[in-house]
């Protein structure tokens, strides 16, 4: 089991400290998320909560998720990075394939790209993208991305991105993984393809149908390998629950630590406090049953 730190709506000038005490700790990565805006009136509803209110205030802060990867990797060593999930149908891919290729070689390859379609019809309105083909145009990005992330010259077919021969340096020394969010059958599929699939807050319950859906799914196209579920849960705090969530197929939980110890409205202080008590109580003990 590996765990994660989600950094979501925390304080920017608190994050490279949140960074440095996890990569000390032995967590695996932090999780970044995505907005390049908040607006305030949407008729989309927020596909995550019942009543399709957004979970954040409008003062959460939303940070370039490659920059923060970037700065992150300059004050860390071991610790990876990955996107819970960037929207890739809002932007370039080769805006997108620069950035992120940009941070996997400076961080020595310690990033992993999680991404999504996206469910907020005025914010690819606003950044002039098509709502309606997000999913068609980010299967045809992620493609493209693998050839753009590739050395030497390099040219692609496809209906949204026809890519002439071209070069984009620097090239990463390690392929990036690619992790998937969404809950849809199309969503898991895409993920399936891929190395791993990001959930949403589960019970151990919930998680675990996920996880034999997207191992049927997996038998189905044929794909063995490493594969990645990722999630938040619920219904674990001690060792042996987390252990339990293993047994049914999460591999990887991202959480915020200090909520488990001072609730999730605290002081840096207490988020440095939880983070080390929950790698003592948690991390470290789960680590010790393997051996």
């Amino acid at each position: 089991m590996r765990f994660s730190i989600t950094v979501a709506f925390q304080p920017v000038d608190e994050l490279l400290t949140l960074a440095r005490v996890a990569d000390e700790c032995g967590y695996d990565a932090i999780s970044i998320p995505d907005h390049v805006v908040d607006l305030e009136t949407l008729s989309t509803p927020y596909p995550y909560t019942p009543d399709g209110k957004r979970r954040w205030e409008h003062s959460a802060e939303w940070p370039d998720p490659w920059v923060l990867a970037g700065a992150m990797a300059a004050v860390t060593t071991d610790i990876h990075f990955y996107t819970s999930v960037y929207v890739t149908a809002l932007r370039s891919p080769y805006q997108v394939a620069k950035a992120v290729g940009t941070v996997a070689a400076l961080s020595g390859n310690r990033v992993a790209f999680g991404v999504g379609v996206g469910w907020c019809r005025e914010e690819f309105e606003l950044m002039g993208q098509d709502f309606g083909t997000r999913g068609k145009r980010t299967d045809e990005a992620l493609d493209l991305l693998a050839e753009l992330w590739s050395p030497g010259w390099n040219s692609f077919e496809g209906t949204f991105y026809p890519t002439p021969r071209l070069v984009m340096e620097p090239t990463p020394t390690a392929r990036i993984p690619i992790y998937v969010g969404g809950l849809s059958e199309a969503g898991m599929r895409r993920a399936a393809r891929h190395d791993g699939w990001i959930g949403d807050l589960y019970s151990t319950e919930e998680a675990g149908k996920h996880a034999r859906r997207l191992s049927e799914i997996r038998d189905e196209l044929g794909r063995d390998g490493d594969f990645r579920f990722i999630t938040a849960l619920t219904d674990a705090f001690l060792p042996e629950q987390f252990a339990a969530a293993e047994e049914v197929g999460v591999t990887d939980v991202w959480t915020m630590p200090w909520a488990y110890y001072h609730g999730l409205e605290c002081s840096l202080e207490q988020k440095v406090d939880g983070i080390q008590r929950f790698a003592n109580d948690v991390l470290k003990p789960l680590e010790a049953a393997k051996l």
